[in-house]
């Protein structure tokens, strides 16, 4: 049975670079795998942030868009993050659509891909623990895409420099979890 891989893009922000980039991550996740790969833009979701009564670990949603997402995610076999760093961290955004579930995480293999000028290092390593805290699988490695300051300050357009500097470590990112979702049970 093919496994299904959620891309989760985690920026929001007018005028970002996050959907070039996961189309990107998606295609050479579809070249050198067979999973079936979803691209997630969180800008399509509506997941207001604290309008669940209760706790995500109890699983009791009552807003229809909380139960739509935790279905989405309960589907899914795997998860890749990709996400641009921002003032040393990751946006509100992702945090917030990882928060809104807790028990779906569980267990999931997990790809970080980070991008921006310094590449996402620090930004990895909190998602990082975060993924550890809700008992999901992060693999290595976690590539980390450096952006020129062209492309963030004058929005000049990716090129293919950037994509193939970052080529191999998304490669074996893949790889990577495609080895942990054969293993999975």
């Amino acid at each position: 049975m093919t496994k299904q891989v959620l891309v989760i893009m985690g920026s929001v922000r007018a005028g970002r670079h996050c959907p070039a980039i996961a189309r990107w991550v998606s295609e050479v996740g579809q070249e050198r795998t067979d999973l079936a790969i979803e691209i997630i833009d969180l800008a399509e979701w509506s997941l207001p942030m604290d309008d669940e009564p209760g706790i995500p670990a109890l699983g009791l949603y009552k807003q229809p868009h909380s139960k739509a997402w935790s279905e989405k995610v309960a589907q899914a076999d795997g998860v890749v993050f990709v996400t641009p760093q921002y003032n040393w961290g990751y946006p509100a955004a992702l945090k917030n659509a990882i928060d809104h579930c807790y028990l779906e995480w569980k267990g999931k293999p997990l790809m970080i891909v980070t991008y921006g000028g310094h590449g996402g290092g620090k930004c990895a390593a909190q998602l990082h623990q975060v993924a550890e805290g809700l008992k999901m699988r992060p693999v290595s490695p976690m590539p980390a895409i450096t952006l020129s300051d062209a492309i963030i300050r004058e929005n000049a357009p990716l090129d293919d420099a950037t994509f193939a500097a970052a080529l191999s470590p998304v490669q074996d990112g893949w790889a990577a979890l495609a080895e942990s979702l054969s293993s999975s049970t």
